[in-house]
């Protein structure tokens, strides 16, 4: 598969994900929404970084990794998504997934409802020049 085709299945698959976390969500069940949420965040940016730089990460590790040089490399372009990125890590995977501390309620869900602004920010840079 071509990159540029592999970028577009991980922008589906954020998207896709977004999706799940909205309707988990609505059903009352923010812990699951949060996953999700936080899965769509990291396949946004798997995809951006391999747009970007030619090569998916392969860990969660080199996505941060990624995220952090591509924040190097442009703060203008790359600050927002990388303080962004790591918020979301923080609070939607580790915090509310992991520790099952999900409050302020009111953070949380709004960080679940700016996924897909998440997504859509990280497609507007995918472009290398």
């Amino acid at each position: 598969m071509l990159s540029t085709e592999r970028v577009l299945v991980l922008f589906e698959d954020a998207r896709r994900l977004e999706a799940s976390a909205l309707e988990r969500l609505t059903s009352g069940d923010v812990r699951d929404a949060a996953e999700k949420a936080w899965g769509a965040t990291k396949r946004a940016a798997d995809a951006l970084l391999l747009a970007r730089t030619g090569e998916e990460p392969s860990t969660s590790g080199r996505t941060a990794r990624g995220v952090r040089e591509l924040r190097r490399g442009d703060p203008t372009l790359f600050a927002d998504l990388h303080q962004r990125y790591f918020a979301r890590q923080a609070e939607l995977h580790g915090n509310c997934f992991y520790d099952g501390n999900c409050e302020p309620l009111e953070v949380i869900e709004a960080q679940i409802r700016e996924t897909g602004q998440f997504i859509r920010d990280c497609e507007s840079r995918t472009e290398t020049g």
